[in-house]
């Protein structure tokens, strides 16, 4: 059993690994991949050395083996550097690895992990189309078995690394509409005939992280390639999304920190009527109220990962976790902007991309609105 202070030590290392990655590595080159809307490949790379590629799987397939406590720190400092990079980051770890190492057989597990923990392969997943965003259910990409074989047909959108991604899991109707056991998860790997990438999307925010669409034509993929059993996808996709609104809350956190951040030390290096900003009590007020969300907002996640690590349920506290923190997100980047005052609305200060950045943590993973339904859903069965 690990003590508390061993913990906390573990923690603290992690904490320091990663704030020194963030800023080595990620802050010389933040606007440039922003402007260019470059993914970085070469840094994922470089983050699969490190164990961030990783985090949740365990040390026997090359992760390394740490918790939510863990990932949720990363999450959070890479975040507060560059959003772009903590999106791909998170939906690498959370989605297409976590889906393999929570679902899939021993034997995917031992081909897809390793090559996923160490960055050798980058990870997509599937699940949005382009008539079925919060409606999962509503899939219109098919797979039709022909004996050892299914046949997919349809398209994904909104995908990050789509492009890039070596590999994808990919969820595809099997069954009917709207039925939760008509959906199959498959892995997909780059070069299989018939599966194919869009062009990238050009996004207001998170830029630096790759989103196309999936195209599937007669797509054929073997048997051995579907995670759990058929029909098992959809159900498969709800339980990982309760970890992984974990990861896009721990995502908003940084970003608002380090909107928060910016406007700390702007606050407190303009100068307007002979005093410091930070001391006219409006500026002083609003970055209190900046400090106080962000800290409530983490105690939020941080109870979410808590109860993720020991094997509680956590549907309710993670889509608490994620609506709140993603709003508190959009929040701070918009006071941060406002705290600059002009300089906040351009491109010489960070305060305007943390701003285009937040807004997709309300939408990516479930919007705030569905946040709200499963929050309320899980509360009406307490009554």
């Amino acid at each position: 059993m690990i003590s508390q202070i061993q913990q906390n030590e573990q923690l603290a290392l992690v904490q320091d690994s990663a704030q020194q990655f963030a800023k080595e590595f990620i802050k010389p080159y933040v606007m440039e991949w922003d402007e260019k809307q470059y993914f970085p490949v070469e840094l994922f790379k470089k983050m699969g050395e490190y164990g961030f590629m990783g985090v949740l799987v365990p040390e026997e397939y090359q992760g390394a083996g740490l918790g939510y406590q863990e990932y949720i720190t990363i999450l959070d400092e890479i975040s507060k550097v560059c959003g772009s990079i903590g999106l791909s980051l998170a939906a690498h770890n959370s989605l297409c690895t976590n889906h393999i190492l929570s679902f899939a057989n021993e034997e995917q597990k031992e081909k897809y992990l390793p090559r996923l923990a160490t960055a050798e392969w980058i990870g997509a997943w599937g699940l949005t189309e382009t008539g079925s965003g919060s409606d999962a259910g509503g899939l219109a990409t098919t797979a039709i078995q022909e004996g050892d074989y299914f046949v997919i047909n349809g398209s994904k959108t909104f995908i990050t690394h789509a492009i890039s991604g070596d590999v994808a899991v990919v969820m595809v109707r099997t069954g009917e509409k709207g039925d939760k056991h008509g959906v199959t998860a498959f892995i997909i790997e780059k070069g299989t005939p018939g599966f194919t990438a869009g062009k990238k999307i050009d996004k207001l925010g998170m830029r630096a992280s790759e989103t196309a669409s999936l195209f599937f034509d007669n797509c054929r993929v073997h048997k051995n390639q579907v995670i759990g059993a058929v029909g098992d996808g959809f159900v498969q996709a709800l339980k990982l999304l309760d970890g992984g609104r974990i990861s896009i809350a721990a995502l908003s956190l940084g970003i608002a920190r380090g909107a928060y951040a910016c406007a700390l030390q702007y606050a407190n290096e303009r100068e307007q009527f002979n005093q410091k900003i930070f001391d006219f009590q409006d500026v002083g007020f609003t970055i209190a109220d900046m400090a106080t969300k962000i800290d409530a907002a983490e105690l939020l996640i941080r109870r979410a990962g808590l109860l993720k690590d020991t094997g509680q349920k956590v549907t309710k506290e993670s889509a608490m976790a994620k609506y709140y923190a993603s709003e508190v997100a959009v929040e701070v980047s918009n006071q941060s902007v406002q705290v600059h005052g002009g300089y906040g609305f351009t491109k010489d200060y960070p305060a305007e991309k943390y701003f285009r950045d937040a807004k997709l943590c309300t939408i990516g993973e479930g919007t705030s609105a569905i946040q709200k339904m499963v929050i309320a859903r899980e509360i009406k069965k307490d009554v």
